[in-house]
């Protein structure tokens, strides 16, 4: 996960500070010397450290809250001073019309973040185009085309023409068919005047509504510097962080954003094309606390399943009953969605589960073996599994033609029977809240298995 030695940090100090018998001056010092040491290993500017040590220190030690517990007053404000440290959130408000023109030095991700925003947009709804206007690396042109097809997204290239504004002009027209047209831009070792002057020129003539700079989260603190230096030259209004997923200098890559008061959009979370998420500071906190981030769970999930898919789905939820072609579905869409563990921690209750490596391996593996399972049975087995409890010999034959057992079969009919308790339960009682999940999960628990 993001920033995993903060988290366990953040998380190890609210369990500290919940089992003491009272909050007193050695136990706050404790507990800020263990944030010290995990935001400076995450990246983080030591100077903020120790600006937010002595806040937590004079606020914990000298003020106290009528009719707030000590302890709680402690939690909150770690909360919110790291809250503050990390920065502030922003969404793309898109209009009829609407054009990103995408910034950034060479080797930031620039092509693949434009793939993965077309990719969010277009699975949002969205009609969208990309436009390539990065003539100075060889290669840019051939990586478009080639990321605008994973996303199943227009490109717009010329790879002979070596003018950017040529290039727009002679596609204007066509762009203007497209809710959103995300725009590449070169980059070059450094900003220098050349580049300056090239991004000026398109900017005057496209007129885009956002000018977003991609910074890698792996260059840490040196991000505050080429956020200060494209704001001063070029007046962004904000950046998309990549790599969030395999850097320990993403804490500072995050404050550094926060210092010079530039907005995170979107953060980028792995290497798949649907590996980004809106940037929410409330809900990325959440997941650091172990506490889950139920939005960008069902972001996720939005992500992963088309919109076909997603009618579906809910039809056989308003029926109250799911046929294998549904759960077939759902465990395609779990596999694009990412690890296990990714997903566990986002599940609100299930972010501090210690769940063995081993076992979420199994699990992955089963999930797999289902999936042959149900591509072996016919379209009438998948629609009426009840046939297969009928008829065994029908499991054996499914068995041998998907390589998996007659014991994982019935285990996948298993749950399937179980699913459908519990819509036809959750049906009847006419809504789903708080009280009846609980009221499911006490109905269930054991029974459905990972």
């Amino acid at each position: 996960m993001v920033l995993d030695k903060l988290g366990n940090a953040l998380k190890s100090s609210i369990k500290r500070i919940s089992g003491a018998i009272f909050v007193d001056k050695k136990l706050i010092d404790e507990i800020i010397k263990d944030l010290q040491r995990a935001l400076i290993e995450a990246d983080v500017n030591v100077e903020l450290v120790f600006q937010l040590s002595q806040k937590i220190r004079k606020i914990a030690v000298k003020e106290n809250i009528k009719g707030i517990e000590k302890k709680e007053q402690l939690v909150k404000l770690i909360h919110d001073e790291v809250l503050n440290l990390i920065g502030t959130g922003k969404e793309f408000k898109l209009q009829k019309k609407t054009k990103i023109l995408i910034l950034g030095l060479y080797g930031s991700g620039k092509t693949t973040t434009i793939s993965k925003l077309a990719f969010y947009y277009s699975k949002r709804g969205k009609k969208v185009a990309v436009l390539g206007l990065d003539t100075q690396r060889p290669a840019a042109m051939d990586q478009l085309e080639q990321m605008a097809e994973k996303a199943h997204v227009t490109a717009f290239i010329n790879k002979k023409q070596k003018d950017p504004l040529k290039i727009y002009k002679d596609y204007e027209e066509e762009l203007n068919k497209y809710d959103l047209v995300i725009i590449d831009t070169a980059g070059r070792d450094a900003l220098n005047k050349e580049l300056i002057k090239e991004i000026s020129s398109i900017e005057k003539l496209v007129k885009p509504d956002y000018r977003i700079l991609v910074l890698p989260a792996d260059i840490g603190q040196a991000a505050k510097r080429q956020a200060q230096e494209f704001q001063k030259s070029l007046s962004i209004d904000g950046v998309i962080i990549t790599r969030m997923d395999g850097t320990a200098k993403a804490g500072g890559a995050l404050t550094a954003c926060a210092e010079t008061r530039a907005p995170v959009f979107f953060i980028g979370t792995g290497e798949k094309i649907q590996d980004i998420e809106t940037f929410n500071p409330e809900q990325f906190i959440s997941r650091l606390l172990g506490m889950g981030d139920l939005q960008g769970l069902i972001e996720k999930v939005k992500s992963a399943t088309d919109e076909k898919q997603q009618k579906r789905i809910e039809k056989s939820l308003k029926e109250g009953r799911l046929t294998l072609r549904d759960i077939a579905s759902q465990l395609e869409s779990m596999n694009n969605l990412g690890s296990f563990d990714k997903l566990l921690k986002m599940i609100p209750g299930l972010g501090n589960a210690k769940i063995p490596e081993a076992q979420l391996k199994k699990q992955q593996e089963k999930t797999q073996h289902w999936k042959h399972a149900i591509s072996s049975m016919t379209e009438e087995e998948i629609e009426n599994p009840e046939l297969l409890e009928k008829q065994t010999s029908r499991i054996a034959r499914i068995a041998k033609g998907s390589g998996t057992t007659t014991s994982e079969i019935r285990e996948l009919l298993k749950q399937y029977k179980l699913l459908n308790e519990m819509m036809k339960s959750q049906i009847g009682e006419g809504k789903i809240d708080q009280k009846m999940l609980q009221k499911m999960a006490k109905k269930f628990r054991g029974k459905i298995k990972l």
